[in-house]
């Protein structure tokens, strides 16, 4: 079974905003406070600016992003701390990528964890950075991840469907 997610996480109030500037942005609400808007094509193609990237792999070492869209985290982290997150899994194996913006600039990480490497004793990439945003592990739960509900769609393109 795989599982690939390409978002950005934060407090729905801070993703609201954020959304009304990107025409193709979703905002799905999560639990705890946070919400996500999937990183579709059209939402990356909105954020991408001129698509430049000075930096190998992106600033914070997303492949996937220009340095316009690293400008437009650094602006909207101005009003509370956002994460832009990746995970690729298939068969129990895979990879995770995750920085948090805060203030106008990566405040933590990026963190990766990559095939076939163990996870932190302090937790998964996007278990980090969520707890960077507030999340906690609920009673019964794994950890922040699953708290929030991500396991909830198995793709970017799931959360960005008609329904959620």
């Amino acid at each position: 079974m795989s599982y690939e997610l390409q978002a950005l996480i934060g407090t729905r109030e801070l993703l609201t905003v954020a959304a009304a500037e990107v025409p193709a942005a979703r905002v799905v609400p999560l639990a705890q406070g946070l919400a996500l808007i999937p990183v579709t094509p059209a939402v990356l193609g909105a954020l991408q600016g001129d698509g430049t990237v000075r930096k190998a792999g992106g600033g914070a070492g997303f492949g996937w992003h220009s340095d316009g869209f690293e400008l437009r985290l650094a602006a909207w982290s101005k009003a509370g701390p956002i994460a832009c997150v990746e995970a690729e899994y298939f068969g129990g194996s895979g990879t995770q990528r995750a920085a948090v913006w805060a203030d106008g600039d990566v405040a933590l990480g990026p963190l990766t964890v990559g095939e076939f490497e163990a996870s932190p004793a302090e937790g998964t990439p996007i278990s980090r950075v969520l707890r960077r945003l507030g999340a906690r592990t609920e009673e019964g739960r794994v950890d922040e991840f699953e708290s929030v509900g991500l396991g909830r769609h198995r793709s970017t393109g799931g959360w960005a469907g008609p329904t959620t």
